[in-house]
């Protein structure tokens, strides 16, 4: 794989890990399809990740992607699924980053790449998604949190598609909304530090 393909390929990773921590089913799911169905050859035959582009697993994503989407409108539900999809997106961004990457890159290259930039960018993502969900389930009392689910369904298929298609593009995305969110947290931590130095 040349620079230029790598690049590519870590944009791609980038853009479906994000996609992952909005939905952890519907980036592999996208995947898949392009794999078996489109022009995206990543010779995954005899590789750990052959299963990929199987009818079955095809099949089993789509349920996933089903269920989970539908899960995420029940209220309370969709506070419990968030307990298990922080680590499960982590892993899902790391699993289709480092199949992008492909194994013909240096292993150690290829899942340091994985797990820094696509479980990193899936934790980063999910975690947003938990504290939003959270603080509308308090101010709303789960009331306001089908639209936050709506929102996250489509930016996770907004960030699959591009990744898919204009994957520089779905990058400069994943780089304003946690820009964003690292901005927010740490506007509330000197928003909380000043409170407590103030005088009772």
């Amino acid at each position: 794989m040349g620079g230029y393909e790598a690049i590519v390929a870590l944009s791609m990773g980038i853009g479906l890990s994000a996609a992952a921590g909005f939905r952890i089913f519907l980036p592999p799911f996208l995947l898949s399809l392009v794999v078996k169905f489109g022009d995206l050859n990543l010779n995954l035959e005899g590789t750990s990740f052959e299963f990929f582009e199987s009818e079955i697993t095809i099949i089993l994503l789509g349920v996933a992607v089903v269920a989970e989407t539908l899960g995420y409108y029940i209220p309370w539900v969709d506070n419990l699924l968030d307990s298990v999809a922080s680590p499960a997106a982590i892993i899902a961004g790391t699993g289709m980053t480092a199949m992008l990457l492909g194994e013909e890159m240096s292993p150690i290259l290829q899942w340091s790449l994985a797990i820094i930039a696509g479980g990193g960018v899936s934790a980063g993502i999910q975690g947003a998604t938990v504290v939003t969900r959270g603080a509308s389930t308090v101010v709303t009392g789960g009331i306001g949190n089908p639209i936050v689910s709506t929102i996250e369904n489509i930016a996770a298929l907004f960030f699959a598609l591009f990744a898919l298609i204009l994957p520089f593009l779905a990058v400069f995305g994943v780089v304003i909304i946690l820009a964003i969110a690292i901005k927010k947290v740490i506007d509330k931590g000197i928003g909380t530090g000043r409170n407590s130095l103030q005088p009772e």
